[in-house]
């Protein structure tokens, strides 16, 4: 009995500040916050007593939200400013888009006046189609003037309006071909190419690969890179690899000996006394320790060793003044190791994770091309990192 009274205190109390959220949102005028709140709260068991404050509350909110927004509406169709084309329409649609939120819970039982809840609902279909018929004019006419223009920006600003048309009134004119000459020409293009002033021939796939951006995945809606120029654009930017020095070492074999000594456990053996005796316990049985034996072994380890640097340096051109914008240095290494190593004695006195050491053999050295061609593998993250830090131009 107490468990179901404490449940009923706790459902009322929420009730309660659900209903008190709900006045301060509409005292506050977030009138759809209100309505919001209102209609999530008589989804279920709306004629019941407890839920009459969200009916009335829910009764003024659509009111007072429906007289703003007709308001402002005919505010704005007085100032008869085309560039508040789109608030008039969005209104028209937030109009509509209110009623049809209320309608599955109506009807609404007023119980103490009995009557229903009044809810005066407009048909806006023809105001949401005038007013987005004459907002997909103004979009259309105002793309079409950017794009008279050779501004990067305003072909964006025009793809932006294009897009949002299409998204309103799909296939209005020649808009898809429009928001394809807007996207092409608002685009940055930028060619990008290596230059080597090392003593040392590059590796041709090492050289595709660093031009390959595509793989990088650097490109986006308004940057565009190629590693081989295409007819047709005009480059905005080049991206220039400069390759600076490029250092290999040479192979190397380093020998070391050394000698380990460990104590192991070698099965059991019984335990004696001081007096050479068997100890047995209180069952008679003798009793049986761990033999602990100390082995030892000479361990001869191979350390193959070859390294490779590259020494670069990344150059942002603006190939239309033929200006160098910035300069990126770059270093980047690659090291070739093999550990093998080999034992005379008994290889359990090395440590466990030494073993592994024991199953390796000498193994043949990389190419100085293989070194140069790995090392770029490190060179190409830390270029996509240059780049995605540092766009040409700020989108």
């Amino acid at each position: 009995m107490k468990k179901i009274t404490l449940l009923l205190s706790l459902i009322i109390l929420a009730t309660g500040c659900g209903v008190k959220q709900t006045q301060n949102l509409l005292g506050s005028g977030n009138y759809d916050e209100a309505i919001d709140n209102a209609v999530s709260s008589l989804r279920t068991n709306k004629d019941k007593k407890g839920k009459q404050d969200y009916v009335y509350l829910l009764e003024e909110a659509f009111a007072k939200a429906k007289e703003r927004d007709l308001n402002t509406v005919n505010l704005l169709v007085k100032e008869a400013n085309p560039a508040q084309l789109e608030r008039i329409y969005t209104t028209y649609l937030q109009l509509n888009q209110r009623q049809e939120k209320i309608k599955p819970i109506l009807p609404l039982k007023l119980l103490r006046e009995g009557r229903n809840a009044i809810f005066p609902f407009e048909n806006y279909n023809n105001q949401i189609i005038d007013s987005k018929n004459a907002l997909s004019v103004y979009l259309y006419n105002n793309a079409k003037k950017l794009m008279t223009t050779t501004d990067k920006m305003n072909f964006r600003k025009a793809y932006d309006d294009l897009d949002y048309l299409n998204k309103i009134n799909p296939n209005y004119k020649n808009v898809l071909q429009l928001l394809d000459e807007a996207l092409f020409k608002g685009s940055d293009y930028i060619s990008v190419y290596t230059k080597n002033e090392t003593n040392m021939v590059i590796p041709n796939r090492l050289q595709n690969d660093l031009l390959d951006f595509s793989t990088l995945g650097l490109n986006d809606k308004w940057t565009v890179y190629h590693s081989t120029k295409q007819k047709g654009i005009n480059y905005d930017y080049g991206l220039l690899i400069n390759f600076r020095e490029i250092y290999i070492s040479p192979e190397q074999i380093k020998e070391k000996e050394f000698t380990k000594e460990r104590i192991i456990k070698d099965g059991l053996k019984k335990l004696i006394d001081a007096n050479g005796k068997e100890v047995v316990d209180d069952k008679g049985k003798v009793v049986m320790v761990d033999n602990l034996r100390t082995v030892t072994a000479s361990i001869y380890e191979y350390r193959q060793f070859k390294s490779c640097q590259i020494t670069a340096k990344i150059d942002y051109i603006n190939l239309k003044s033929n200006q160098l914008l910035k300069t990126f240095p770059i270093t980047s290494e690659y090291v070739f190791e093999n550990i093998y190593a080999t034992y005379k004695g008994d290889r359990r006195a090395s440590d466990d994770n030494y073993y592994s050491y024991f199953d390796k053999k000498q193994v043949s050295f990389p190419s100085s091309e293989q070194m140069i061609y790995d090392t770029g593998e490190d060179l190409k993250a830390k270029i996509k990192g240059i780049v995605t830090q540092n766009r040409f131009r700020n989108q």
